[in-house]
């Protein structure tokens, strides 16, 4: 009979252990899809502008003839999204991709008939929408990123994480000429 009682404990307690690292696994599976939902829909967003900038390029050509280098630029970033392979090079791709859109705005300040296009400020705005909601998904996706990582190095759930091979994911991080001032004129007419 007292035999049953120790018996009866561990078995609770290897119940009670299997349940914890069922509970964790899933935690830990969730979080991660999290993150891959949120990149996921960080696409959506860069396929509606990738699609969208021919158009804006198209409107702009005809102004900026001379301004061949800036148009050239946005071109070969789309194309360097299209050819992307893994997360870091598409990392590397949009960076580059919002680095020529800002030139390809500054660039317009030059053209007041151009800024004053109908067609050319619905897409600039449309542009510019994308860019703002781009930049609340990479939010959402660095906070899911962040959370996962908290979990996944946190003891307990450390050992289930490593018994599950589960990994550091990374966040977006801009190019750090992203963080530079940016020169702004103010011209008398």
């Amino acid at each position: 009979m007292t035999l049953w009682i120790p018996l009866g404990v561990i078995l609770l307690v290897l119940v009670l252990l299997i349940l914890y690292v069922i509970v964790v696994y899933n935690g830990l599976v969730t979080l991660k899809n999290n993150i891959d939902k949120a990149w996921s829909n960080i696409d959506v967003l860069l396929k509606q502008r990738f699609d969208e900038l021919p158009k804006l390029i198209k409107v702009c050509e005809g102004y900026m003839q001379h301004e061949r280098q800036t148009l050239e630029a946005v071109v070969k970033a789309r194309s360097m999204i299209a050819n992307a392979q893994g997360d870091q090079e598409q990392l590397a791709a949009q960076n580059a991709l919002t680095d020529t859109l800002r030139s390809l705005f500054m660039v317009v300040e030059r053209y007041p008939e151009l800024k004053a296009d109908k067609v050319f400020k619905q897409l600039s705005t449309r542009i510019t929408e994308i860019e703002e909601m781009i930049a609340d998904r990479r939010e959402l996706y660095n906070e899911s990123v962040n959370l996962y990582n908290i979990r996944i190095e946190q003891f307990p759930d450390v050992l289930v994480a490593r018994l599950f091979n589960f990994a550091n994911r990374e966040l977006w991080r801009i190019d750090p000429a992203h963080r530079a001032d940016v020169a702004v004129e103010f011209r008398a007419n």
